[in-house]
């Protein structure tokens, strides 16, 4: 039986100051004045149009992702803020994310975000090194991103993540490990470490830059900076996510656990089990910002609907839950999907005959072996 997990909301804010030619995010590079006002006019419509789905259950966290969030101003967090919370009700112990590139940071700005009901920061550093942030084209230098952080602390946020890229154009494992190095010193409540790939669709996948390490370079630098990262007291605790105790980002682990989450905003996907219909339903809307802004509130502005149907869901929650290191439990696999533990146990026997799957207890949890071929191991769930 389908069980309804916890519940996030992911709002998507679409404008940049600039591509990245590594992005494959739905962002926009922002021409003129941008219109913000109308566009949280336009997510508090879109958020009226998908509360049936969600009718009387609680937000456990909200995450602004983008695009640059920290393009808008303050008032307009603090806006769309207020809107929501008058519609949906939000747990005492919110988590309030939102992404920010450190070349955006204005003098004060911080402290208003912090007065609006945002409690946690994402740094988009990727790397210290000047020469290689041009390379990816970053709008902002090493510098600006101290100060960034500074300023954050300034204003009142303990409570931060610092984005980092390995496997770079050019970059060696000193250049990898000076990164982390700098990164630790300043701080941060979490640090997400993740590899350069090259994604479909974007300027690097079509033009390749020179310089960047093969794969046992890439799986080299992962495990010395993971290395550097635990002696500094961040746990590993996913793939690409290291915290202090405590500090784990829980809107991400929502997503991992196969939670459930409202997605609003152009381009914007979200995921909710429907409990009284035993189903499990992904929403996304369209792509981009104008004709998202004209159809907000309407179902023209839902970009497709997609019910999960029991014979891929194995596959879609291992996808999820075993970029975990603390895995899974067969409890917790049937209450996310509503599958006997029976649908998955010839592809669990597979993974652990293979080395790749063992269990600790009640829980089932991937091998290092495992994790290297993540791919391969999820695999073993398509139907």
């Amino acid at each position: 039986m389908l069980i309804p997990p916890p519940l996030s909301l992911y709002v998507h804010l679409p404008w940049c100051v600039r591509k990245c030619p590594y992005c494959d995010f739905n962002s926009h590079e922002g021409r003129g004045e941008l219109p913000f006002a109308a566009y949280v006019e336009a997510l508090l419509a879109d958020l009226d149009h998908d509360l049936p789905l969600v009718w009387g259950r609680t937000i456990h966290s909200v995450f602004f992702g983008g695009g640059t969030p920290s393009l808008f101003p303050a008032e307009a967090i603090d806006a769309f803020l207020q809107g929501a919370s008058a519609r949906l009700r939000f747990a005492p112990e919110l988590e309030v994310t939102l992404e920010t590139n450190p070349g955006t940071a204005e003098h004060g700005r911080f402290e208003h975000y912090r007065a609006a009901g945002v409690n946690r920061l994402s740094f988009g550093m990727q790397t210290f090194d000047d020469a290689v942030l041009k390379r990816l084209g970053r709008i902002h230098d090493s510098r600006e991103a101290v100060a960034a952080v500074a300023l954050a602390r300034e204003a009142g946020f303990d409570n931060f993540n610092l984005d980092l890229m390995y496997a770079l154009p050019g970059q060696s494992m000193a250049m990898a490990e000076r990164d982390v190095e700098q990164a630790v010193a300043l701080q941060p409540a979490h640090i997400s470490h993740y590899q350069l790939t090259l994604e479909p669709n974007t300027v690097f996948a079509a033009r390749p830059p020179d310089g960047i390490p093969d794969e046992d370079a890439a799986w080299d630098m992962q495990e010395r900076c993971q290395a550097l990262l635990a002696a500094a007291g961040y746990a590993q605790y996913e793939v690409s996510a290291y915290a202090r105790p405590g500090r784990q980002c829980a809107h991400n682990l929502n997503y991992w656990r196969f939670g459930d989450y409202l997605g609003i905003g152009a381009g914007a996907h979200g995921k909710i089990t429907l409990g009284a219909e035993q189903a499990i339903l992904r929403r996304w809307k369209l792509k981009h910002p104008a004709a998202y802004l004209a159809a907000a509130g309407s179902a023209q502005a839902i970009g497709g609907d997609d019910r999960i149907e029991p014979g891929r869901r194995p596959f879609e929650y291992m996808l999820n839950a075993l970029r975990l290191n603390a895995g899974f439990t067969l409890p917790q696999f049937q209450a996310r999907t509503g599958l006997p533990p029976a649908a998955i146990e010839s592809a669990l026997a597979q993974a652990r005959a293979r080395g790749w799957l063992q269990a600790q207890g009640e829980r089932i949890v991937p091998t290092e072996l495992g994790r290297r071929f993540g791919n391969d191991v999820i695999e073993l769930f398509l139907a």
